[in-house]
């Protein structure tokens, strides 16, 4: 290959490449073909450079899909970036080509990587006094005078080169291109101090107090060159003071037959592969516009290469300037005409043009009355111009509609956001300029700075403030735009099969025309009805054709409809961008007890309890080769109750949820919190206590021990440690602002051993000689401070098992020795977590989030005595006055033996009263909500919620389990020791 072929892959190689371009050859794949491109294209353009029409298919009706536009507003060409790591749902219009790309198209929907993904994704937050969204025209003048007067200016675009529209025309300033302008200038912003400038990052969304969100692509253009310790992906969290949104416009089509064949383009987008790609979309085409932006596309393509056979323009009178220039081009300009269809198998193959009827259903539309064909492979589409309003929206904008323009504008805001350029309506390029420069100086003076007087350009000398912009060449006068949204098919019922209004989600015209007929008057309900509007587009294309249709349907005006809502994110975000760091063990950190390495070492088998480690059982293994291969787990756990029930045992419970609560009124904030009394325990007291939600709920529960007057330590289960916190402050934070409170997590500074069984008395005796542990010395549900194995302790008398039992606690440092020395305190039986909920679940003691749903009161548990009826209010009291809340009929937690004491019930099957099933639907009394192996009651057992299950207790009730009824006898829930006599040993 010769030395120019090399570079610029040769005219073979890419046909549709204009001569000139140049660059390093880059080979990619796609759909299993073998390609060549540019260093500078985006998969699109590479594609089209070499012929490539069809990209990808329609998700619903599988039409072969082309590229329609040039940049996020893309909605057919999806594909699949299958190397270096698999990525679903991309834009062929935003992929970055590199060497070694290997894509698929996409019928509207991907495959998910079946392998983690390598790349590193991270975040940062940032701040400015002024942060510019796009770096087109306006948006660069904007910068440029705030970031010249001194403000930090933060500058975000979407693509690798700034410039913005400037980059797919031909138009100078200053007498040098637009893209090299755009280019120097961004360049010596860059260098100032106080000035970021963000390339290839996407701002997606505008919360509130100008909280802006936005994604910076860092390394997706490099693909397997990519360094490994940068992030592929940037989440930015900016906090700005002022923002301006130059984010331009989106050129739309117009809804006609064959509207979505390859080969139809949005004009705008044809113009940037002719002039910044230099490639050539087709080789013949026709315009088909209601505006003369279109003009200026048609001769830029011209100048290019392209044929073009004529320009059909709905209106009678286009811009003189721009028809003069084609007439000295010899291109015909149909006026007063529409397209009424595009033709071809596959592709575009010729235009249908017809001259636009002076009646919405003329007889002439569609082939009759002077409609002729035309030989062509393009069709390119200008149905007008929308300004990209969704940040300006998604900030608490209003819109307005500019009849001018045929779309919705900016209005006002309640945030210090404006929108300049394009974005807010302004027309010609020089009008962008200035727009932008009195945005910047206008967020200058909110921002608190100066207006400086003179501003100094990069390239020339300093010049007023006031006109701080360059000079743009001549622009044409421009003639009034024409809105059409819809060329009707012939006949009163035509049919709209092939007029789409939705690309990407195949919505026709019909489709749309039947949400109406259906009563919808709404455009955010044909929304829904029809799909138009979701997905990537986010309306970019189709939202104000299908809001045009509809009200062409209706006979209304486009503003009285309005839009739909625009909401965040304006483009797809992945989700690992989104996690950035936060994944695996970051993502859901993996945390453990101080006596975790004793577990492990020992055999233990571990349950995820939130995110805690928690030894569930452990087996004692087999030994030698042909021996008994040890313990299952029913063997374990049998062993271990024995243990706690007729020895003496150890868990380890540091992972209890632990919150310090002090201040002057941490009494005061208790008794509202739980359903109990919590101010009239005396300091060295333990009270247990449950937590209700406003609806009278079980919320969580555990044990409130006094520390002293205004100091409390509240326990929580494991799971819900967070959460109690998290409730304890918003009610602190929003209602009770005016309680001298602080709450703090101490969960992880405490290691907590609890000592269960007959002779767990005599152990801490032995371990602790200083304290006295008799009953008269140490009653139940008391604390103590002590020595326990020569460490500073504090020891609660606290059962969880229905036991004699204690729970050591000591700083989390010392958590090891004090487990090993209870260890070495005697024949001491280790159990786990399984252990505990047989132990617990013998007794009655509920565990919230197994025994509960989120529809279970303290009354429906059994523990009426709990709530309180001397407080005049907590959370949750009113509720219990409902009449709900003391229907017979309720959920009662009850106990359940089978018939059979060796069958285990599973956790979760529904209970019946007939020993054959009706048929469906087939009423349910409840369900079990625990089930287990009891080696103090020698059989099975099960707790459940039945409906009136107290008054049930002696009744037979059925559980179906496959194929069988197991017949069971509901007893109390509290199946052993219900006089609590072993408690006190």
């Amino acid at each position: 290959m010769s030395e120019r072929s090399e570079r610029t892959g040769g005219a073979a190689a890419q046909p549709h490449r204009r001569e000139g371009a140049s660059g390093r050859v880059l080979r990619f794949r796609f759909d299993g073909r073998e390609y060549e491109g540019l260093e500078g294209d985006t998969l699109a353009s590479a594609l089209l450079a070499n012929g490539v029409r069809a990209v990808a298919s329609s998700i619903r009706l599988g039409r072969p899909r082309g590229v329609y536009a040039a940049g996020s507003e893309e909605p057919n060409a999806l594909v699949q970036i299958e190397e270096p790591f698999p990525e679903p749902m991309l834009q062929a219009t935003t992929v970055e080509l590199y060497d070694g790309l290997v894509a698929t198209g996409l019928p509207g929907q991907g495959r998910l990587a079946d392998r983690p993904d390598p790349a590193r994704y991270d975040a940062v937050h940032a701040h400015c006094d002024v942060l510019v969204v796009g770096a087109g025209p306006a948006g660069i003048a904007a910068a440029g005078v705030a970031a010249r007067a001194g403000a930090r200016v933060i500058l975000a675009d979407e693509r690798p080169e700034p410039g913005g529209s400037l980059l797919g025309t031909a138009e100078t300033l200053d007498g040098r291109p637009g893209r090299e302008w755009a280019a120097e200038e961004v360049a010596a912003l860059a260098a100032l101090p106080e000035v970021r400038v963000l390339r290839r990052t996407t701002v997606l969304g505008h919360y509130d107090d100008n909280h802006v969100i936005a994604v910076e692509r860092r390394t997706n253009h490099l693909g397997a060159a990519a360094p490994a310790d940068v992030a592929r992906e940037r989440v930015w969290r900016i906090r700005a003071g002022r923002v301006v949104l130059a984010t331009g416009g989106h050129e739309r089509f117009v809804a006609f037959a064959g509207n979505d064949l390859p080969g139809v383009m949005l004009a705008g987008a044809a113009r940037t592969y002719a002039n910044h790609y230099r490639v050539l979309p087709g080789r013949r085409a026709v315009v088909f516009t209601t505006n003369d932006s279109a003009y200026a596309a048609a001769l830029d393509l011209a100048n290019a290469g392209v044929e073009i056979a004529a320009i059909a323009d709905v209106r009678q009178a286009p811009g003189e300037a721009w028809a003069a220039r084609c007439a000295e081009r010899g291109i015909e300009v149909l006026t007063g005409h529409v397209v009424t269809a595009a033709k071809g198998e596959g592709e575009v193959s010729s235009v249908e043009v017809a001259p636009r009827p002076e009646t919405p259903r003329s007889e002439t539309q569609g082939g009759a009355g002077g409609a002729r064909e035309i030989p062509a492979d393009l069709l390119l589409v200008s149905g007008g111009w929308t300004p990209v309003v969704h940040l300006f929206s998604q900030a608490g904008g209003t819109l307005r509609y500019d009849e001018e323009l045929g779309a919705f504008t900016p209005g006002e805001t309640r945030q210090a956001v404006e929108a300049a350029g394009f974005a807010r309506g302004v027309r010609t390029l020089r009008a962008c300029l200035e727009d932008g420069a009195e945005a910047g100086r206008r967020a200058l003076a909110a921002a608190g700075f100066a207006v400086p007087a003179e501003i100094t350009l990069p390239s020339g000398p300093a010049v007023p403030s006031g006109t701080a912009v360059p000079s743009a060449g001549e622009e044409p006068a421009a003639a009034p735009a024409e809105h059409l949204w819809l060329v009707e098919a012939p006949g009163d019922g035509g049919d709209y099969g092939t007029h789409f209004v939705d690309l990407q989600r195949d919505v026709t015209v019909g489709e749309v025309l039947r949400a109406v007929g259906a009563g919808l008057t709404s455009v955010e309900h044909v929304k829904r009805y029809t799909t138009a509007g979701t997905a990537h587009d986010q309306g970019k294309t189709s939202g104000l054709l299908t809001g045009g249709v509809v009200a062409h349907a209706l006979g209304v005006d486009v503003a009285e409809l309005g839009t739909t809502t625009f909401r965040a994110p304006y483009t797809p975000v992945s989700f690992a961008a989104l996690a950035g760091r936060d994944r695996g063990p970051l993502h859901d950190p993996v945390r453990v007890t101080a006596m975790h390495e004793w577990h492990v070492a020992r055999g233990a088998l571990f349950e995820n309890v939130g995110q805690w480690k928690r030894p569930w059982y452990y087996p004692r293994r087999g030994e030698g080769p042909g021996e008994d291969p040890g313990e299952n787990m029913e063997a374990a756990v049998l062993r271990e109750c024995r243990a706690a029930r007729e020895d003496v045992a150890a868990m380890d419970a540091s992972t209890l949820g632990k919150i310090d609560v002090v201040g002057p009124d941490a009494a005061v904030l208790l008794d509202r919190l739980y359903t109990n009394m919590m101010s009239t325990l005396k300091v060295g007291s333990i009270r247990y206590g449950v937590m209700c939600r406003p609806d009278g709920m079980v919320f969580d529960d555990g044990t409130v021990i006094r520390l002293a007057d205004d100091r409390f330590l509240v326990t929580t289960t494991t799971g819900n440690a967070a959460a109690v916190l998290d409730w304890m402050e918003e009610w602190l934070q929003t209602e009770w602002p005016d309680l001298r409170v602080c709450c703090t997590s101490v969960t992880e500074q405490w290691a907590t051993v609890a000592l269960v069984g007959p002779r767990s008395r005599e152990v801490l005796a032995r371990l602790a000689p200083g304290l006295a542990v008799d009953n008269d010395s140490f009653p139940f549900m008391t604390w103590r401070d002590a020595e326990v194995a020569g460490i500073e302790a504090r020891v609660c008398r606290i059962s969880f098992s229905g036991e004699l039992a204690y729970e050591i606690n000591v700083s989390s440092w010392s958590g090891l020795a004090l487990w090993e020395a209870v260890m070495a305190s005697g024949e001491v039986t280790p159990y786990g977590t399984e252990t505990m909920h047989v132990l617990r679940a013998e007794k009655g003691f509920p565990i919230v989030g197994q025994d509960t749903d989120g529809t279970v009161t303290p009354q429906d548990l059994g523990m009426e005595w709990i709530v309180s009826k001397k407080k005049a209010d907590f959370v949750g009291k009113r509720s219990f006055a409902r009449a709900d809340t003391s229907r017979p009929d309720r959920k009662h937690l009850v106990g359940l033996l089978p018939e059979d004491p060796g069958v285990l019930l599973p956790e979760g099957a529904h209970l019946v009263e007939t020993s054959a099933l009706p048929e469906p639907p087939v009423p349910t009394l409840g369900f079990v909500t625990s089930s287990y192996r009891s080696a103090a009651l020698g059989r099975t057992f099960a707790l459940a919620l039945v409906s009136g299950g107290r008054e049930r207790v002696g009744e037979r009730l059925y559980a179906p389990v496959g194929a069988d009824l197991v017949p069971v006898t509901v007893t109390s829930h509290v199946l052993y020791d219900p006089e609590g006599a072993r408690r006190d040993g």
